[in-house]
This record gives C-alpha cells, sequence and structure tokens, in this order.
C-alpha cells in the first residue's frame, strides 16, 4: 500500500472512531481545566503570578478565563482568557461552578510559557508534573461558547434579599439562579461582618445594603464615619456596598434635608473609602423609593425619584458609583407592557421599562443594579393592608412568570447589570408592611418563581 493510500485509510478510521465516539459518548477523561467568569470591572491576566508581572490581557466583568494550572504563590492561576492570552490571573475575582476543584489542578512553575492576547502562535503548554512538555505538547482547550441565557447573558447576575440564609433558604436560591445574596446593615453593626462570612461560606457573593443615622446624615463629620465603616466592610471581603437607601423620602432621610447634593457628597466619601480597603468591590448609589407623591407630601418629606435621579447625576454622583441603584416593587402587570395598568398610566414607576428610564437616563450610559425588585401576592396569607390593597389581585404564578420576566428584560436590555429580587424568604406578614407577600418561598413551603427563574438562567 502506498504511504498516501496508507493515510487515507488512517484518516478514514480516524473519522469512524470520532463518528462513533460522537454517537456513544467518549470515554471519560479528567477534566483539563475548569472555567472561571470574572467578576469585577476589570482583571488583569499577567506574565507571572505576580502583581508585578506584565499584563497580557485586560478581563471586563462577565468575560471568562479557562484555568488550566496553579502556582505554588496562593491565589494564582494559569489559563488561557477568550482571546486567546495565556498568563496568570489572581483567583479570588473569578468565580467558578460549584462542582469545581482547584486543588486538583497541576502546580504549573512560575517561568511557565506566556503569551498576550492575539500574540501569534501557543506557545508550548506545561505538562501535567509542572515541567515544560517534552514530545507532546497539549494546548488548553478552546473556551466553551458562552450559553445562549443565564448568568452571564451581558454580564448579568442575579440575587435575592434573605432573612436568614438557612439550608431552606440557600436551596430555593440555587434552584432560582441566584449567585448573589443582599443584606441589609447598620453604620456601626458587626454583624455585618458576620453576613460577609456567612456568603462566602455558602458560595454566594454579598451585597451590603448599608444604612445609618438619618437625622446625622447630612453632617459632615457622620458621613466620615459612615465612609469608614463601609471601607472596614469593602476591607473584609463584601462584593458589593448600595451607599444608604431610598434616601429621597424622609424615612430614610433627614426630613426637610433631602437633597441630591448632599447625598452624592456622602457617596463620594463612601466610594473614595470603599475603593482604598478594597479597589474591587462594586459600589451602588443608593436606589430611591419609587414615587411621584412630591405633589402631595411636598418635598420636605419626598422626592419624586426621576427629579431626584437627575439631581444625582448633576451633582456629579455618576463618578462615584459603578453601578446605579434602582427598586421596583408596586408592578401588578408583566414587566413586558408599558400601558394597561388598571390603577391607570399616570405613575410611570408602575411600569418596568419606565423605572428602568427614570433610574439610568440621567446618567447616560451607566448600568443600573435593581437592589430591590419583586411583586406582592397575598396569596396564602388572606387580606392586605389598605394602602398595599392595589395588589389584592396578584396571584402566586403571577409573581413567579413575572420575576422571570423581569429577569430576562433586564439582561437583555444590556442595561442592568445585578437583579436582587425582593424577597426570598421573608416571613412578617404584618398590618404594616407584608414584607412575606413579596418572598418567593410562600408559606406552604412551595417556590414557584425557583423554577421560573432557574430556566431564565440556565439551571433548569
Amino acid at each position: 500500500m502506498t504511504l498516501m493510500k496508507r493515510l487515507r485509510a488512517l484518516s478514514a478510521v480516524c473519522l469512524a472512531l470520532a463518528v462513533l465516539a460522537a454517537y456513544f459518548g467518549a470515554p471519560a477523561q479528567a477534566q483539563s481545566g475548569v472555567v472561571g467568569t470574572v467578576t469585577v470591572d476589570e482583571l488583569y491576566l499577567r506574565s507571572a503570578p505576580s502583581r508585578n508581572g506584565a499584563i497580557l490581557d485586560t478581563l471586563r466583568f462577565g468575560q471568562r478565563v479557562e484555568i488550566t494550572g496553579r502556582s505554588t504563590v496562593r491565589g494564582w492561576g494559569y489559563g488561557r482568557s477568550e482571546a486567546g492570552a495565556l498568563g496568570w490571573i489572581v483567583l479570588q475575582y473569578l468565580e467558578f461552578p460549584a462542582s469545581a476543584n482547584l486543588s486538583e489542578l497541576p502546580i504549573v512553575p512560575p517561568d511557565a510559557p506566556t503569551n498576550p492576547a492575539g500574540g501569534g502562535g501557543a506557545p508550548e503548554a506545561p505538562s501535567a508534573g509542572g515541567a515544560p512538555g517534552g514530545d507532546a505538547t497539549p494546548q488548553p482547550p478552546a473556551l466553551p461558547p458562552p450559553p445562549p441565557s443565564g448568568a452571564n447573558l451581558r454580564g448579568f447576575e442575579l440575587g435575592g434579599q434573605v432573612q436568614s440564609l438557612s439550608p431552606t433558604t440557600v436551596n430555593a436560591m440555587r434552584r432560582a439562579g441566584m449567585t448573589w445574596v443582599k443584606r441589609q446593615a447598620k453604620e456601626g453593626d458587626g454583624a455585618a461582618f458576620g453576613y460577609i462570612g456567612e456568603a462566602k461560606a455558602n458560595g454566594f457573593k454579598i451585597l451590603l445594603s448599608v444604612i445609618g443615622n438619618i437625622d446625622l446624615v447630612v453632617e459632615p463629620s457622620y458621613q466620615d464615619t459612615y465612609a469608614n465603616f463601609v471601607g472596614q466592610l469593602a476591607a473584609a471581603g463584601a462584593d458589593a456596598i448600595e451607599v444608604w437607601n431610598e434616601q429621597n423620602i424622609d424615612r430614610e432621610w433627614k426630613r426637610g434635608a433631602i437633597s441630591p447634593v448632599t447625598y452624592t457628597q456622602l457617596l463620594a466619601k463612601a466610594y473614595s473609602a470603599i475603593k482604598a480597603s478594597n479597589p474591587n468591590t462594586l459600589v451602588i448609589s443608593g436606589a430611591p423609593a419609587p414615587t411621584g407623591a412630591e405633589a402631595a407630601f411636598g418635598s420636605d418629606r419626598v422626592w419624586n425619584d426621576d427629579r431626584y435621579a437627575q439631581g444625582m447625576a448633576a451633582a456629579g454622583a455618576g463618578r462615584y458609583a459603578d453601578c446605579i441603584g434602582l427598586h421596583y416593587n408596586e408592578g401588578i402587570v408583566s414587566p413586558n407592557q408599558r400601558s394597561g395598568d388598571p390603577r391607570g398610566d399616570n405613575y410611570p414607576t408602575r411600569y418596568f421599562d419606565g423605572q428602568i428610564a427614570r433610574g439610568l437616563n440621567p446618567f447616560g450610559g451607566k448600568r443600573g443594579c435593581f437592589t430591590e425588585l419583586g411583586y406582592l401576592s397575598p396569596q396564602g396569607y388572606g387580606g392586605l393592608p389598605s394602602n398595599f390593597a392595589w395588589a389584592a389581585n396578584v396571584t402566586v404564578q403571577q409573581q413567579a412568570q413575572w420575576l422571570a420576566e423581569a429577569a430576562l428584560r433586564a439582561a437583555q436590555s444590556g442595561r442592568i447589570r445585578l437583579m436582587i429580587v425582593f424577597n426570598v424568604d421573608f416571613t412578617y406578614y404584618g398590618a404594616d408592611d407584608p414584607q412575606a407577600g413579596y418572598a418567593m418561598i410562600r408559606p406552604d413551603g412551595s417556590c414557584p418563581a425557583c423554577e421560573t427563574l432557574g430556566r431564565v438562567m440556565g439551571v433548569r
């Protein structure tokens, strides 16, 4: 048989084996690498496991890198970016699947070959034993394509505000595809540091919404105290901090002193303290309460959320926030609707798209973070307090459907970076505030929204 015929025969055999493997399933092999997703705005792939290493590629939030080895220097991984750069990266700022076991990856020497993005041919890859390969020089495999929807769709992530991280709550959040947990804390409250550790122990990133003394918040000295506290939380590992909450109403800010200018002064101090302590902590501006009640109650008690957002933007708040905080909690129609609310169309805060526009348009291209988004349903609890009667006809199935539609719409818009569902597991259903009616986990223990959100986020 001629050499050419032998090659053709060999090719045919290889093709047949490939077809059989695809049909019957290839034999199980050891995992060659673990794909991680960038969780910060900017992360460098370097030429050495050191912050002094040359920058080979700059990765952005939501981009992925396949880690194929680790360094004896703690916290560094060796791998390839989506752009083809091969080098070293800090593992702390990557999110991995729950099944990933980085300790099983081979040790790679610090002088392992590297190359920048678009740097030409691939270098020789280290062998599993840590030394440069001999005759065989396998390359890190190409990254798998991103899913059509899910947590990384346009950098979108999902989380929930919780009463506690009980096993039931953690299970519900995982079923829903949530990777973030939100807790609220008050300035000076030591429990906030415990929240950070608890979230990490359960595999979640944590957003802390930090409030404080509403009477002192306008004082420069108290703003310094507040800034120092949130800086400590950042240093302790908080992944995101929301600076205050609903500061456009007198329930959360000093009456008669509501001012987007004063708030921006607080935000600027907090931003500087947070970034000095941990540059990778996401700073979210305090979300205004969705309201148009200024004319009814007076601007000493409330500012309309759109006017307040415009005032924040004019004061320069966008310079001191990685994400603009948003709230949406009075919807009784699908987030896909822009009209048709039975209460009338005179309040644009009643529509999902309208709320995004009111909050984000003054800030140009700045992305938003829903730090509270929920749909109230009294089903399983009985009547609602009179000031919440507008939600009397919302069913649990509608709640589940609308939360999923909101997540999908937010992700596909490209304008929303994070959506925190309010709430996952609250049990208080009082005459003044029926918080449990917003909960995903219903009084009978079911969680229809876990299933609908899980499908959107790609875990169902």
